[in-house]
């Protein structure tokens, strides 16, 4: 067996799936999804093909053709990381290049999230959503789930008729089901039979254009849309003030399209739309093609959750058109696409903005330093993850080092040079999945002698922050930071010079305070500034670290109650963290688990489990 990626069965010496057909009953009473999936491979398979599962019951493997069974396997035991290997034979005359496999997914599924009606807005309706992302496609479907197949698919989405359905795809059409459709006829556990049920809808959809599967998305439940732009809808629960707040936070997206479309060439998936997801959501954003997920936490009231978006736009050239070829390799996506994100920023909301969005970033690089410094692999751009959970070891590197690299670049060799190396790398990988070497080969070959004038190596393998990345600079930037410095000599700042500010220069003053301080600092400092208060959950989660930290605890209701009001990680992590690490905390370790063993329910399963790793690691 020949490996073509750390976290998948896929084998580099099988044929790649070029597309796949699924029709799938949603059964919510159960949270299942019952499904028959089409795959086409590239070529006929010469041996066996492998496979990634994961808590699906696999019923059986066919020739589309004849319908005649195909010889499968399922390992015993799933690998704790890459699921059940599911191994199919082929007959030997080297003829057939499609089968088809009926399967059910698990209430269990890594991917999938159900909501009960009281865990949504309206508490009407259930909802359910996906988040695929790393390797969890496979928990949904039967796929070789590495970024390196890249896969083009269509969908029959069969949902009760009182529910909506989206998907990163193109909409086809809303209607009636049509009995046998798209071997619908085959579903196991009767559901066959129920396919045209009067009280079911068929929604429609074609993805012509190959992504990696983790890309693929859909979201079921009651749904509304408000028209934001020529090519973007903003969709949510259909709930009174959710869809108004977030047409009016996200009105600024086409001229964020447009700026993109100046910086890196066409858009070339469409449409932009968005949709805004329960409190549950467990990342910021996810950049689906053509239907972003975004956490209802970025409606900030002040567009500044704008620049959320801005990030998952950017990785519709960096991310979504060229692609990671595996995990170990992450820094592509997000690297780039952070550089993307603040170019765009800088464009539309002013210089100002993009240099406080980097300086939030280098103390978040800094802070992850801290973090790794007993595993300093996961400081390096280029990582070796082979036995590692990429859930697990997520964080700011990828993102905010490999800014640093790319800026570095920038730096080196101009900005306009750099922009047209960026046009040039996009046009020239778009659609292909690659790896770090692969850019390298490209950045020397596009710019010489730049391994001269920079330690390429360095950047991308070796560990902690390069000597030449750089802070950034600006008024606004200092005066903040001189400000949090000040802090620890007990000057508080005045009124009058916080008056103008909004989320992110509270957010940079206090990621730039100690990371402990008196109590009676922080119950000040709360009670001149009400920021345990903060609809932006960026300043509040910053504000009760800091609190927790410094054994503050007039304000462990605050944070019981924002654990078990958001399921994103980005929250969930520092708290529960701060809650639990360290000596002398009994109090705020009983209050964690407790905390969790109360919300758990309402969180994501790959919030779930890294949540239960922090646990494992610290009590």
């Amino acid at each position: 067996m020949a490996p073509l990626d750390p976290h998948s069965f896929t084998d580099s010496t099988h044929p790649l799936t070029t597309h796949i057909f699924l029709s799938l009953y949603f059964d919510f009473p159960s949270a299942t999804i019952h499904g028959a999936a089409l795959f086409t491979l590239s070529s006929p398979p010469s041996g066996p093909l492998s496979l990634d599962t994961r808590s699906l019951s696999i019923h059986q493997i066919l020739s589309p053709s004849t319908l005649s069974p195909l010889p499968f396997s399922l390992s015993p035991s799933p690998d704790p990381i890459k699921g059940t290997h599911l191994s199919l034979s082929f007959p030997n005359d080297n003829t057939l290049s499609s089968f088809l496999i009926t399967f059910s997914t698990s209430p269990s599924s890594s991917a999938l999230q159900w909501l009960s009606p009281p865990q949504t807005f309206n508490k009407k309706h259930p909802f359910v959503y996906t988040q695929c992302q790393s390797i969890h496609a496979r928990s949904t479907f039967p796929c070789q789930d590495t970024p390196a197949a890249r896969i083009r698919y269509s969908a029959l989405l069969n949902v009760p008729r009182e529910l909506s359905a989206v998907m990163s795809a193109r909409h086809v059409d809303r209607r009636l089901p049509v009995s046998g459709e798209g071997y619908s006829n085959l579903l196991p556990n009767g559901f066959n039979c129920l396919w045209c049920s009067e009280t079911r809808v068929v929604e429609e959809f074609d993805m012509n254009q190959p992504i990696p599967p983790y890309l693929f998305a859909f979201a079921v439940g009651e749904l509304g849309f408000r028209e934001v732009g020529p090519r973007t809808r903003v969709y949510s629960e259909a709930a009174e003030g959710v869809l108004e707040a977030a047409a009016k936070e996200f009105a600024g997206t086409e001229e964020m399209i447009r700026q993109g479309e100046r910086l890196f060439g066409d858009y070339e998936w469409e449409r932009f739309d968005l949709l805004v997801l329960p409190p549950s959501f467990p990342y910021g954003g996810m950049e689906n093609p053509r239907m972003v997920f975004l956490t209802p936490t970025v409606i900030k009231g002040d567009a500044s959750g704008a620049q959320v978006v801005a990030h998952e736009l950017a990785h519709s050239w960096t991310g979504n058109l060229i692609t990671n070829k595996n995990n170990e390799h992450f820094w592509l996506n997000e690297g780039f696409t952070t550089y993307a994100e603040r170019r765009i920023v800088e464009a539309v909301q002013g210089e100002d903005r993009a240099v406080l969005n980097i300086g939030i970033g280098w103390r978040g690089l800094n802070e992850e330093m801290e973090r790794f410094k007993d595993n300093l692999e996961f400081t390096k751009l280029k990582t070796n993850q082979e036995g590692v959970d990429p859930d697990t070891v997520y964080s700011e590197v990828p993102y905010e080092k490999g800014f640093q690299f790319l800026w570095r670049i920038e730096r080196q060799i101009g900005r306009p040079a750099f922009d047209e190396f960026t046009k040039k790398y996009i046009a020239t990988f778009k659609f292909k999945s690659i790896d770090t070497e692969t850019f390298l080969d490209f950045l020397k070959a596009n710019v010489p002698g730049i391994e001269k004038e920079i330690d390429l190596v360095l950047w991308t393998e070796g560990t902690g922050i390069p000597p030449d990345a750089c802070e950034p600079i600006s008024n606004l930037y200092t005066k903040i930071v001189s400000l949090a410095n000040e802090f620890q000599l007990g000057r508080m700042p005045r009124e009058e010079e916080v008056a103008d500010w909004q989320g992110q220069e509270w957010e940079l003053y206090l990621e730039n305070l100690p990371k402990v301080v008196e109590a009676s600092q922080v119950s000040a400092l709360d009670a001149r500034y009400r920021l345990s208060e903060s609809k932006d959950y960026e300043v509040k989660v910053a504000f009760l670290q800091l609190a927790i930290l410094s054994k503050c605890r007039n304000f462990y209701g605050e944070v019981e109650k924002t654990l078990k009001e958001v399921g994103r990680m980005k929250y969930l992590r520092p708290l529960y963290t701060a809650l639990v690490q360290g000596i002398g905390i009994e109090e705020e370790k009983i209050l964690a688990k407790r905390v969790f063993a109360e919300a758990r329910d309402c969180y994501h399963p790959i919030a779930q489990g890294v949540v239960e790793s922090i646990f494992a690691k610290h009590l």
